[in-house]
């Protein structure tokens, strides 16, 4: 039988996270209320303490200012935080400075929706600019 108290799993810090792949587009209806919604159900970081699996789904939703996020570069921003351990608060934090570094948003809103992790459901909610 093999001892699993203590035991942590390798992950990275912060560092290796990489905004610099978020690319936009300009937005050409400048100026019209356009609700942006971007979901996914494969948001995936890990647990600072074991380094476990997290996972879960993510929600981006804005108001456009001057320029849109590109999706695919959204993906591949995501799947940077595939080995990293962060917070669940910390996270949402995050991915919302990111984002709006990038794209200057009117109004954006992050919501990191953990699945169950020992009994435990965890929803995140962040908010940037007034809607």
């Amino acid at each position: 039988m093999v001892e699993a108290e203590g035991r942590v799993y390798p992950f990275q810090g912060v560092e290796a996270l990489t905004p610099e792949v978020l690319e936009t587009f300009d937005y050409a209806y400048r100026g019209r209320d356009a609700l942006v919604e971007i979901a996914t159900d494969e948001w995936s970081c890990v647990c600072p303490f074991s380094g476990l699996p997290d996972f879960g789904s993510i929600t981006v939703r804005y108001l456009p200012d001057a320029v849109c996020l590109e999706l695919k570069s959204y993906k591949y921003y995501l799947t940077s935080f595939r080995n990293v351990g962060i917070y669940q608060e910390h996270a949402a934090n995050r991915v919302l400075d990111d984002l709006v570094a990038r794209s200057a948003p009117r109004w954006m809103e992050v919501v990191l929706d953990y699945r169950l992790r020992g009994g435990i459901h965890t929803v995140v909610t962040v908010e940037h600019g007034a809607r």
